[in-house]
This record gives C-alpha cells, structure tokens and sequence, in this order.
C-alpha cells in the first residue's frame, strides 16, 4: 500500500496495491500492521456502506463530537465522489481549511481521517457506492454538522443545486460551531 501524506497534520491518503488478471483484481482494503507501522493505530470498530442514486448527491459535512469522535478510513466501491474534509482542531496549521479528493471505483484511492475533521461528499457518477470503517460506533448525542456551503468555508461543489437530506439542509453555519478539538 502506497501511504501519501497531504499537508493537513494526520489526514493520508492511501493507494492500495491492485492485483489485476482477467479474472479481475484482489487489492487489501486495511491492513492493521501496515497502519500501526505508519503510525496509524487505530482500532475500527463498525463498517458503513451508503448508496446514493443520482449525479449531485451530497452528504454532509458531519462528524461526532467527543467522547465518540471518529476517525475514519473512506472508500468508494462503486462510482465516484468528491470527497471533502475540514479542519477542525483549534491549532492545527491548516485549521479550518478544507481538502478534497475524488474517490472511485476506478482509482481504488483510500483517505484516512483523523478525529476532528467534518467530512462529506458529492456523488460524481449515476450509481455510487461508499464505504467506511469508523473507529468509534455512531452516537446521536454527539452528532453534528456544519452546513455545506457555509461561505466561510468556500468549498467549490460541482453541482449547483445538490440532493440533501432535510437533516443536513438544516445544518448551522460554522459560525454556529465551536469546535472542542484540539491539534
């Protein structure tokens, strides 16, 4: 597995190695030495798998808030994202700027999350698949948002007018979020 780091303090992107043949392919989706060794030791604890229909899908931003901050690793089986993270952790050099990547099936690419991020995505393809591994389970008292296109923010989306859900359509501004993570 080829561990690219970005410049946000902890936030990696991992490509994996592909083993193609006319059969098809075999690849490792997580590997506990490999992330132990990387300084990565996390221990996953529930795997998730959403599935939006449509071009202009968009999820987010969401993260847990402490004591059930997540970390997590992201993927996509099927389709393509753009996928989306924002700094959270008061003190950090790159807080409260935010990264985006595409995923897909096609470039099999993995992004590691640390806690104290807000993540989200936008579906790019007509059938997307995505998975995660979450290292703490989902807790409704400590979920939390920012709205998606909080100009504070300034994230460019592809789609104008996205498909949300009315819970992340409602989401408050960054303004309204004081963030408890620490760098």
């Amino acid at each position: 597995m080829n561990l690219i780091e970005t410049e946000f303090p902890g936030l990696i992107i991992l490509e994996p190695k592909v083993f193609r043949d006319e059969r098809g392919f075999f690849l490792e989706s997580f590997n506990r030495p490999f992330f132990a060794k990387n300084g990565l030791p996390v221990d996953f604890v529930q795997d998730n798998h959403a599935y939006s229909s449509g071009i202009g899908v968009l999820r987010g931003l969401h993260l847990q808030l402490p004591p059930h901050a997540q970390a997590k690793l992201v993927w996509v089986t099927r389709g393509a994202v753009s996928d989306v993270v924002v700094d959270l952790r008061k003190g950090s050099p790159t807080y409260l700027k935010s990264f985006k990547i595409e995923l897909s099936a096609e470039n099999f690419r993995r992004l590691f999350i640390p806690k104290g991020f807000a993540h989200g995505y936008e579906t790019l393809t007509e059938e997307n698949e995505f998975m995660y591994k979450v290292d703490a389970g989902y807790a409704p008292e400590s979920e939390a948002g920012i709205r998606w296109n909080d100009s504070d923010l300034a994230i460019e989306w592809k789609a104008e007018n996205p498909v949300l859900s009315e819970k992340d359509n409602k989401l408050p501004s960054l303004a309204q979020f004081e963030s408890p993570f620490k760098f």
